[in-house]
């Protein structure tokens, strides 16, 4: 029943916590693509793939205190940290997923700029499509983002390399 709750709880733990709401939301529709089991549904937003559900989930799990989410002020916004609580950890110890062989690709992803995930996500988000359009499609519905073709190159790279990488 709490299997989704779990991925979730596992992958942040993996992560050794998020900062920032929209790189959670990215690393996870990252990790779904990459064949990872999540189930939450998402839909094209300002920033790429937004999964409603994953916000509701991570607001249950902060609410169930195992997962907490501390509001940070920067210079001129805030930003949400997440980590693993006592009761997050301890919750894990019964969930069934063995989270210790993706941590390292994971590490890699979480080290990624926000800006880039969202360009890997948008990516795979349009992964049906030729690399071609893939790139039209970027220019397209990220055109305020400004994306180079050399963006787009590393984050082809980048997701060929996690693909490799990543075994779960």
């Amino acid at each position: 029943m709490l299997d989704n709750h779990a991925r979730l709880v596992g992958i942040i733990a993996a992560a050794d916590g998020v900062v920032g709401r929209k790189k959670l939301q990215k690393i996870i529709y990252i990790m779904k693509k990459l064949g990872f089991p999540f189930e939450e549904k998402y839909t094209f937003y300002f920033y790429g793939p937004y999964s409603e559900e994953l916000s509701l989930r991570i607001e249950e799990l902060t609410n169930l205190n195992f997962v907490s989410e501390v509001k940070e002020e920067k210079s001129n916004y805030y930003q949400y940290r997440y980590q693993v609580t006592e009761q997050g950890k301890a919750f894990l110890q019964h969930a069934p997923a063995d989270f210790s062989t993706i941590s390292e690709p994971l590490q890699e992803i979480k080290q990624k700029s926000s800006r880039f995930l969202e360009l890997v996500a948008t990516m795979l988000y349009f992964d049906q499509l030729s690399e071609d359009e893939i790139e039209q499609k970027v220019e397209e519905v990220k055109k305020k983002s400004n994306y180079t073709k050399q963006d787009m190159q590393e984050a082809r790279a980048f997701i060929k390399y996690i693909k490799q990488t990543m075994v779960h």
